[in-house]
């Protein structure tokens, strides 16, 4: 699967990521090499999602095409509902306590750079944040009202990544494309990709191990490969073209937001 960033204007794109290649937004809208495309996922960077926007088409025409963007529409709709970000700070709401109980101020901003922070100590909230609302560079605020609580989630331009920050933004996305390479590298082409969403630790599952092993064969005597998942790789959905889900579900929980996406 190869990938592309789209951008308003490479050239004032900050960012040297080996790899991958850089395109214009209007390119990517309006030249037929690009509709043409497959097995391709985008990353739209553009300044703007704003409804009607140029960045905003980009995911819309990315998804039409089958390019599995990121951030999708569905992602930049999550960050405006109140109710998504509400329902985001109670599901992770020990890991924010935990990471955040040093902090003195009553606000603090987290910047989340393809789900990794500057401060390793932030690692694995910036990662669920990634996994959860899926966009490349993004800011999470939260204020202390007794506990932490996740305000808001927004995303952020390329220009607007702080000069201290470009450096490491180009490691984590040299280290996050490379691991996407060796992860959806396989000896034979397939029609199409799915993920399985398990939970190993369910003590009775809804489908045994010896089910999931049928499932997975009759899948790939169709041409159809097979991955399985866990509730960590919710950052990963735009990868496949279809999701499998083998984990008791509620409505409350991850596996209500894996059946959304």
């Amino acid at each position: 699967m190869s990938v592309l960033i789209v951008v308003n204007d490479p050239k004032k794109w900050p960012f040297d990521i080996p790899g991958v290649d850089v395109v214009d937004a209007r390119s990517y809208l309006t030249k037929p090499e690009f509709s043409e495309r497959r097995n391709v996922k985008v990353f739209n960077l553009c300044r703007s999602y704003a409804y009607q926007s140029t960045g905003y088409y980009v995911s819309l025409l990315a998804q039409a095409r089958g390019h599995k963007p990121l951030p999708s529409i569905s992602s930049l709709q999550d960050m405006k509902s109140q109710a998504i970000v509400r329902l985001v700070s109670d599901d992770l709401d020990d890991l924010i306590q935990k990471c955040l109980a040093p902090i003195q101020s009553e606000r603090f901003t987290l910047s989340v750079y393809f789900g990794r922070n500057m401060a390793k100590r932030y690692d694995k909230l910036a990662l669920q944040l990634f996994n959860l609302f899926q966009s490349p560079l993004m800011r999470a605020q939260f204020v202390k009202d007794k506990k932490w609580l996740l305000r808001s989630v927004t995303t952020i331009a390329g220009s607007e990544v702080p000069i201290t920050h470009r450096d490491f933004v180009v490691q984590v996305a040299t280290e996050h494309f490379k691991g996407r390479v060796s992860r959806v590298r396989r000896p034979a082409p397939t029609r199409y990709d799915m993920a399985i969403l398990t939970n190993p630790a369910e003590a009775v599952p809804p489908s045994d191990e010896k089910a999931i092993k049928k499932f997975i064969k009759a899948a790939e005597s169709m041409g159809i490969a097979v991955e399985m998942i866990t509730r960590d790789d919710y950052g990963r959905l735009a990868e496949f073209d279809a999701l499998f889900i083998r984990e008791t579900t509620q409505v409350n929980h991850h596996t209500y937001r894996f059946s959304r996406r």
